[in-house]
Order: C-alpha cells, then sequence, then structure tokens
C-alpha cells in the first residue's frame, strides 16, 4: 500500500464519518418543522450554492468549465447516487421503518465490489471477502441489535431498500469512472445541480411549505458538513485508492458513527449486541486495509 492510498483511505474515513452526523441534521430540521422532501431539497440546493462559491475560489471562473464526460459522471451521480437515493430511502422507510431500511443499504458494498470487478477487473481475494462479510454482519447488529421484525413486510418497501442500497453502492463507480483527472470540487458542484434539479421536479409540493430562517440554517449546515465537505473529501479519496471496491467497507464507518452519536445525543441505548456490531466493522476496515495478517491474498475469480 503507497502513500496515496493511506492519503485516499484517511479522506474516505473522515467523509463517511461526517455522513454519520446525517441523522443528527435530519432530526434537527424535523423538529424545527421541516418536511423530508423540503430537507432534501434544501442539502442539495445550498450544497450546490456552497460548492458554487468553494470552486470560484479555488479555480476561478474557469473551474465552473467541465468536459462532456466530466459533465455525464457529473450528472449520473446527481441523479443516481444523490436523487434517486435520497427518493428511494425516503420511501423504504416509510414503508418498512427505518431500522430494516438501513440493513437493506448496506446491499451496498456487494453492488460495489461486484461492479469493481466487472468494469474495473479487480480481483476478488479471500480477504476482502471476509472484510464484506464482516463489514455487512457487524452493520446488521448495529443497526438492529440482532433482533429484526418481519410482521407486515411491504415488497414495495424491501424493493426501494434494496434499490437505495444499488444507488448508494454506484457512487464509488460513477466517481471512479470519472478519471482521476477530474476536479472534484467542479464535479461536486455539478452533481449537487442535477440532484437540486431532480428532487424540485419530483416533488415540489415543499415549495408552498412556509420557510423560516431556522430551517434555513439548519439546511444550510446540514448541506456544508455532511454534505459539501464530506463529498469532496470522499472524492479525493476515491480517486487515490487503487482497488475500488475497498472503499464501501471504509465509508462504512458512517453506520459506526450515527450508532455512537445516538446515544451520545439522544440517549438512546446501545445494546451489547450493537457494541459487538460496531467492532466488527471497525475490524472489517483494519482488516480490508491493514496488514494485520500476512497471509497470501489467493485470487478467488
Amino acid at each position: 500500500m503507497n502513500q496515496s492510498d493511506r492519503q485516499g483511505i484517511v479522506e474516505v474515513l473522515i467523509g463517511s464519518m461526517l455522513w454519520g452526523s446525517i441523522g443528527v441534521f435530519v432530526l434537527w430540521m424535523d423538529r424545527l418543522g421541516s418536511s423530508s422532501a423540503l430537507t432534501a431539497f434544501l442539502r442539495m440546493a445550498f450544497a450546490f450554492l456552497i460548492l458554487f462559491g468553494m470552486t470560484l475560489f479555488h479555480g476561478g471562473w474557469r473551474a465552473l468549465r467541465i468536459s462532456k464526460k466530466g459533465l455525464l459522471w457529473s450528472a449520473l451521480l446527481g441523479l443516481v447516487c444523490q436523487g434517486l437515493y435520497n427518493v428511494f430511502y425516503n420511501e423504504a422507510i416509510v414503508d418498512i421503518g427505518m431500522t430494516l431500511s438501513a440493513v437493506l443499504l448496506n446491499v451496498a458494498p456487494l453492488c460495489t465490489m461486484t461492479l469493481s470487478h466487472l468494469v474495473f477487473k479487480e480481483r476478488f481475494s479471500s480477504r476482502k471477502w471476509t472484510a464484506l462479510c464482516l463489514c455487512m454482519v457487524g452493520c446488521f447488529f448495529t443497526v438492529t441489535g440482532g433482533c429484526l421484525s418481519f410482521g407486515n413486510l411491504s415488497v414495495p418497501g424491501i424493493l426501494c431498500g434494496l434499490l437505495s442500497g444499488i444507488s448508494y453502492g454506484m457512487t464509488s463507480i460513477f466517481g471512479k469512472l470519472a478519471g482521476e483527472k477530474a476536479d472534484v470540487f467542479t464535479m461536486s458542484l455539478y452533481s449537487y445541480f442535477f440532484a437540486a434539479l431532480f428532487l424540485l421536479l419530483f416533488s415540489h409540493s415543499f415549495l408552498y411549505e412556509p420557510w423560516n430562517g431556522a430551517v434555513l440554517l439548519a439546511g444550510f449546515l446540514y448541506a456544508l458538513i455532511p454534505t459539501a465537505i464530506a463529498y469532496i473529501l470522499y472524492y479525493r479519496g476515491l480517486q487515490k485508492i487503487r482497488e475500488n471496491s475497498r472503499v464501501p467497507v471504509i465509508a462504512s464507518a458512517e453506520t459506526v458513527v450515527a450508532a455512537i452519536l445516538g446515544p451520545f445525543l439522544f440517549h438512546e441505548s446501545l445494546s451489547l449486541a450493537q457494541a459487538m456490531g460496531i467492532l466488527l466493522v471497525l475490524f472489517s476496515i483494519v482488516l480490508m486495509n491493514g496488514k494485520m495478517f500476512h497471509v497470501k491474498q489467493k485470487d478467488w475469480i
């Protein structure tokens, strides 16, 4: 593992940890009276405005230029990985609840690893498979505490949960296909534009809601911290990591941070099973990227 890989892992890890605070901002805005549609739109719209200013500061007006290829991947990132992801995930939460939706979201690492093999010809090793399995099991216990009710399940809700995981898992694929030369500020800027436009066209009922200063402030901070800053770090790190299949396991730190913030900020209980799940996720990240086990990796495919 070279220095570039290490820097990329750190940046992806920090970005995913910032994502772990998303629930804090969502609950804050909900208590201020913001609907889920308004919250999602303000996140993308403010992120676009923030990145617009950052892009101009970073490279001037020339930095707004983007190639046709870059515009294509930015549009796909905005429409699929942010727009459709928000729609599917929100619908899944409504139909089957937050817990099961979060569990189904963990189909993302499997989706990313499979596509990384097909698209980038990355090899599957025993270490990668072990880390992936530990990560998914750890996320399951972190979210559910080992208890999961399957009563009165909605088939459309389950389908939306799976589609949210797939659309989320495409983030690193599209980001990698954009190429190492793609400017992360410009790419993020246009992806937020397309995401905001999609959300506006998909559900514009929030335009008739009463907007107030507190909601706008919360929406701005939501767009700044776990969105603009987090995604810039994520995309920067993504361009430095050679093996794309590593990324979703590293990004699972988001689940760990969310699980820790719940008891710390909202006095939610943390069971022994959830604590074990957190340790499994952390161990999977170390196993995927560390040199704890000096064994020769065998190619499975």
